[in-house]
């Protein structure tokens, strides 16, 4: 087994979670902070980082990490560096940015997702690197905005970044499941156009409103079609079509009909469902009674269905089974990540796996087991070695 610092990558999870890498301008908070250090780390093991603006403030950080055993394939371990907001104090039991650990667990906003994923990848190339030569090649990469519009992932693409990649190891926490399969999510706006008026004359005008029910009772019976034209996924489960925002009229001008009215929907799919033909199907629905109707699409985030015969699957699953004595198993992941940008507009074949629960993103008191962040360095460095000699 290769052997990994231990203290290192739990001592490098705390600092980074340290950091309130937030995308939070009010508060003077971005990633910068985060990329910066894990920029030091890559410069201290002499590692030469490239850094990349994706946007102001919000760098990428990326190496390259050559094995010095001749010609192989490229491997990208990928994690990002910004967290969600740490949201109402009073939830927290513990100091959301204080890196404490206790009872064997590191505590903090983004210990989980994904800080303690991101240091494993990093110490894990490190670890790989003083185990000696190795064919190919590791691309190290920090990206920015994950939680958002993922920026970060799509300038990582647009600049080229992904050209030469075989494989990407993707460190999200998914409690030590496999997860080649991802949801994909199509967001779409909805604006109707009428006609404003007087609530006491509403022949005068064409109200959105009425429209609105009619189109939401219309997604309900979209998303029961779509159920039953793609069965549940085993790991993905349903397709599901959610409003989530309704926008009309004025609290201050309760007697004016309104001229236009919004929709917001969020629908989440499984491999087999096109997204451009849902998108058209929601336009055909909202177009009647006279109002106008135009679709955006807001987020574009296809499913991900990497075989478990790939490569880079079959490597990671090769080493977990290797440093854990069990099985893997397989699961899915039921939102989308950096992967699926990774995946769809990069080309490459991608797979999420990393420490911390799957159900503990996003929540407070959140926290990875410190047993699970080595553990997990451990498969990487694994994974890493069999990849790139073909050992799987």
């Amino acid at each position: 087994m290769i052997d990994v610092d231990a203290a290192g990558v739990v001592a490098f999870t705390q600092a980074l979670v340290r950091i309130p890498s937030t995308n939070d301008p009010a508060r003077g908070r971005n990633e910068r902070p985060a990329a910066e250090l894990v920029e030091a780390k890559m410069r201290e093991w002499g590692w030469r980082p490239v850094v990349y603006e994706a946007a102001p403030g919000r760098p990428n950080v990326v190496a390259v990490v050559e094995g010095g055993g001749g010609d192989g394939p490229t491997l990208m371990f990928e994690g990002h560096t910004d967290v969600v907001t740490e949201g109402d104090l009073s939830t927290w039991s513990v100091d959301p940015f204080g890196g404490e650990i206790r009872d064997g667990r590191l505590w903090g906003r983004g210990s989980a997702d994904m800080k303690s994923g991101l240091a494993a990848t990093l110490y894990a190339t490190r670890a790989l690197q003083l185990a000696g030569p190795f064919p190919g090649r590791i691309k190290v990469c920090a990206l920015a905005d994950e939680e958002g519009l993922m920026i970060g992932a799509h300038h990582f693409v647009s600049e080229g970044l992904t050209s030469g990649v075989d494989g990407a190891i993707v460190a999200e926490p998914e409690a030590g499941e496999i997860c080649a399969v991802a949801k994909g999510a199509l967001r779409l706006r909805v604006d109707l156009t009428g006609k404003m008026a007087h609530g006491a004359m509403p022949h005068h005008g064409r109200n959105p409103i009425p429209v609105v029910g009619a189109l939401l009772v219309a997604l309900g019976s979209l998303q029961e079609e779509l159920q039953a034209q793609h069965p549940a996924h085993e790991h993905l489960g349903e397709v599901y079509v959610t409003p989530t925002v309704l926008r009309a009229g004025s609290e201050e001008q309760v007697n004016v009909i309104p001229a236009v009215a919004s929709v917001f929907v969020d629908v989440r799919t499984i491999p087999g469902v096109e997204h451009k033909v849902v998108a058209d199907r929601v336009a055909a629905l909202a177009a009647r009674d006279g109002i106008s109707a135009e679709v955006s699409v807001l987020v574009d985030r296809p499913p991900v269905d990497v075989p478990a015969s790939d490569p880079v699957v079959a490597a990671l699953a090769a080493a977990h089974r290797s440093v854990t004595g069990e099985e893997p198993v397989y699961g899915g992941v039921p939102g989308s990540t950096d992967g699926t940008v990774l995946t769809h507009w990069g080309g490459i074949p991608s797979v999420v796996y990393g420490p911390g629960g799957k159900w503990i993103a996003h929540q407070a008191d959140e926290f990875v087991e410190v047993e699970e962040i080595v553990r997990c360095t451990r498969v990487f460095a694994e994974a890493a070695r069999r990849f790139l000699r073909g050992d799987f």
